[in-house]
């Protein structure tokens, strides 16, 4: 399968952000790219007040022009993020990201569970104070032309969802692996001051820990007010933790990989970590008897039945 992360510099124009990922995209497209992730807050970013100003339901402009693009390109397409209108009485939006099928409809919805409230040398962000957390994790099956029926050999291709500073938590990422995930995606707008020491590490080690594909698309560069300055170096890593491309100019633009689910199967086959789990011994990790997290109720942490 191949696959692509776009890099975008996105600002408070909806109809501009979305014409240049729509370029990006076709572009990845016409590279054989079947998967496309675009970055967190793609198609409108800047302070708060834009957020508010911006923001959509499900059947807004954002994700009308993702089907639209994606049934017209034939592709699957991670809409990173936007801020949508959820009608919370508090007020306060999701920061949401949509995985769209190659005929246009919405496979799968995930509301970003980990919010940034930082200090960063100084300067204070709390995306809590205009966002309201997601409490699921969330997967879905991607069909790919070569996947084999029945196989017991190579593991089916199933998508989990994250976004930005979930990175930094890994019992989300065993979530998806547990139910079923073999691709993660993380669109980010990840600041350049932690960027450098801690993007391309704890996008690897979520690889390595969990023996899945990550994909990560970025912001890159000077944002709107209100949003940090945006590291990039957009990449897709291997279970291995190989990083197998990455953009490491510093501007809006495409980075393409082959992702070889036959090389994840021997992965997990000769370091059967996920195998060798031992959830008994993990009892209170999380308040709970299962030594599990509370995020998705349905979630069998042995058998990893649940899609959302």
């Amino acid at each position: 399968m191949r696959v692509a992360a776009i890099q975008t510099t996105a600002g408070p124009d909806r109809d501009a952000n979305l014409a240049a990922a729509g370029d990006l995209v076709a572009e990845a497209a016409a590279g054989g790219a079947g998967l496309i992730v675009l970055p967190e807050y793609f198609s409108v970013a800047g302070t708060p007040d834009v957020l508010r100003a911006g923001a959509e339901p499900l059947n807004g402009p954002t994700m009308t022009w993702a089907a639209s693009i994606a049934a017209a390109l034939g592709i699957h397409l991670v809409a990173g993020s936007f801020p949508e209108a959820t009608g919370a009485a508090d007020g306060r939006l999701a920061n949401t990201s949509c995985l769209v099928g190659p005929d246009g409809a919405t496979l799968a919805v995930y509301r970003k569970v980990h919010l940034f409230d930082v200090a960063l040398r100084g300067v204070e962000f709390r995306e809590s104070d205009t966002i309201a957390p997601g409490s699921e994790a969330v997967v879905a099956p991607l069909h790919r032309p070569d996947d084999t029926v029945g196989s017991d050999d190579v593991p089916p291709t199933v998508l989990g969802l994250s976004l930005c500073y979930d990175v930094r938590f890994p019992e989300l990422y065993r979530m998806l692996t547990l139910a079923g995930a073999t691709v993660v995606t993380v669109p980010a707008a990840f600041t350049a001051a932690t960027g450098p020491a801690h993007w391309e590490l704890l996008l690897r080690a979520r690889a390595v820990e969990d023996q899945v594909f990550v994909i990560g698309a970025g912001q890159v560069g000077e944002l709107p007010p209100g949003m940090p300055r945006c590291h990039g170096h957009s990449m897709v890593v291997d279970p291995w933790g190989t990083v197998l491309a990455e953009r490491t100019d510093p501007t809006p633009g495409v980075v393409v990989a082959d992702l070889d689910f036959d090389a994840l199967a021997d992965v997990r086959s000769r370091l059967p970590v996920l195998a060798n789990r031992q959830p008994a011994a993990y009892v209170g990790l999380h308040g709970n008897e299962r030594g599990t997290t509370d995020y998705h109720p349905r979630l069998e942490a042995e058998t990893g039945p649940a899609r959302t």
